[in-house]
């Protein structure tokens, strides 16, 4: 399975609110076997969101969309996923049923909190008041991360994919001497390799085979110079 996520909040873009979401959902979906192919943030605009995903969702299995939901002035990505699903935005009977039924009168909710695209699941918010919203493929979410996380876990179970497991190897060498030893892991193992230099270059290794994995990092550890305790 591969998805996409999609951020929503000019504050992201402005650097004012670090993008916690979309380190934590692809930590999850990868936990799950899900590969994550594009993660994007894009303005509280309904054109820039309707665009993205509209593009992402012929493209990847699911879209995850986050941030912007809500009956303000700026919570316009329920707008946005409605245009590029090509609907209309409700007031969701079955949404409001449930929020009475957590305590909220009608009466005091602000116009539009539970509008979600014609024809969507809703996603209840146990931890907040805004829903969130399930159709074809797409997943709307709040963007409050306490929010967000616990209406993930609600539909946690509808992304799946092959386990994979992972090591790191720690190399105390510059990763242009490296390359060599690399290119020879790769030949006689059938892993993913990732590179990444810093104090000390760490190489990922992944598999959908743990043995292979083990293996390969065993074989690599055994060449590389690794840091002093």
């Amino acid at each position: 399975m591969n998805v996409a996520v999609v951020t929503v909040g000019d504050e992201l873009l402005a650097g004012q609110t670090t993008n916690t979401n979309a380190t934590w959902l692809c930590e999850r979906l990868a936990e799950r076997g899900v590969d994550v192919e594009r993660v994007t943030t894009v303005p509280d605009r309904i054109g820039d969101i309707a665009r993205v995903v509209n593009e992402y969702r012929a493209e990847y299995d699911a879209v995850i969309v986050t941030g912007g939901v809500g009956p303000t002035h700026d919570d316009v990505t329920m707008d946005g996923v409605a245009a590029a699903l090509g609907r209309s935005l409700e007031e969701h009977e079955t949404a409001l049923a449930w929020l009475e039924e957590e305590g909220y009168s009608r009466s005091d909710l602000t116009e539009g909190t539970a509008d979600l695209p014609a024809g969507a699941r809703p996603l209840h918010n146990e931890v907040g008041v805004a829903p969130g919203a399930a159709l074809e493929g797409v997943y709307v979410l709040p963007g409050v991360p306490a929010e967000m996380r616990a209406m993930f876990a609600s539909i946690e179970p509808e992304f799946s994919g092959t386990e994979t497991y992972r090591e790191v190897v720690v190399a105390d060498e510059p990763e242009s001497a490296l390359l060599d030893r690399i290119a020879a892991l790769r030949e006689q193992f059938d892993v993913s390799v990732g590179s990444y230099p810093g104090d000390s270059v760490r190489i990922a290794l992944e598999s959908t085979d743990e043995t292979t994995v083990t293996e390969a990092a065993s074989w690599l550890r055994e060449r590389v110079e690794t840091p002093a305790n």
